[in-house]
């Protein structure tokens, strides 16, 4: 069984599409994703996302990381698939309705209203989702959204002098986030920009993650830090972040493709 895919990125933040609402795909198991993620011995990419049909919405989305999990969201997938469907799209993922719209500075995505409360992110145990009491080294009173999936994030002078390929893990799989957590670290630079490094749930360090500039700039917009529009700089690049008066996020950036091919099914593992 040969099945095609598209090698994209959002800023150096890259993935395998693969589409079935053009061809039928296998069960795609965590196995098989992780083996299609792998850089050395599959395709290569920080997630695997996989579309098909929807009921509710023009197309459905899922997203696995390169551990082969699934996540609920990823922003800059959203942004790749958005630049290759080519139109306005309501997108169906496991962590509601995304929709998508070509614009002068790339693909504009609303990613939807964040949640704040302690269970929705979810944490082990009920606490102050805002300002947190809890700390890892010198990383500390961090706070916390859910914007599909699951992030803490912390404010520090310098997010480039953290050793986050070592603090990352240790956080993510830290009691206290049940379903782990994407972990980042920001520096506020003015009241329109913050300087983001991410360390991602089942992906490790990536240039780029979506969903991590929307919950920094929702959470430095709710301690007053930042205006309700800013600009986020990533490694990969820069991605605009607006948190509109009806509560919804829009993440503004560019998308693109990079290849396509196609696989042997009978190559991967199932």
């Amino acid at each position: 069984m040969r099945i095609g895919f598209v090698k994209m990125h959002g800023l150096g933040n890259d993935f395998v599409v693969l589409d079935g609402r053009s061809e039928a795909l296998p069960e795609i198991t965590t196995t098989l994703a992780a083996a299609l993620a792998n850089r050395h011995t599959g395709i290569g990419c920080d997630q695997l996302v996989v579309l098909d049909g929807s009921d509710v919405a023009d197309f459905r989305m899922r997203f696995f990381n390169a551990d082969g999990s699934e996540s609920g969201a990823c922003g800059n997938a959203s942004r790749a698939v958005g630049l290759l469907h080519g139109r306005p799209a309501r997108i169906e993922t496991q962590g509601g309705i995304l929709t998508t719209e070509p614009s002068e500075a790339g693909i504009s995505v609303d990613m939807g209203v964040p949640r704040f409360d302690w269970d929705a992110i979810p944490l082990g145990f009920a606490m102050d989702t805002l300002t947190m009491p809890v700390g890892w080294e010198d990383l500390r009173d961090p706070t916390a959204v859910n914007v599909g999936n699951p992030h803490v994030i912390f404010f520090t002078p310098d997010t480039d002098a953290v050793d986050l390929a070592r603090i990352g893990p240790i956080i993510e799989h830290d009691p206290l986030f049940p379903e782990r957590v994407n972990v980042n670290v920001a520096t506020i630079a003015s009241r329109g920009a913050i300087r983001l490094r991410v360390w991602e749930r089942g992906s490790g360090i990536t240039l780029a993650c979506g969903t991590g500039a929307c919950a920094t700039a929702v959470g430095a917009m709710r301690r007053g830090l930042v205006d309700r529009r800013v600009e986020v700089t990533l490694p990969g690049g820069r991605l605009i972040i607006e948190w509109n008066a009806d509560g919804r996020i829009i993440m503004t950036g560019p998308a693109t493709e990079a290849f396509r091919g196609s696989f042997e099914l009978s190559d991967f593992p199932a």
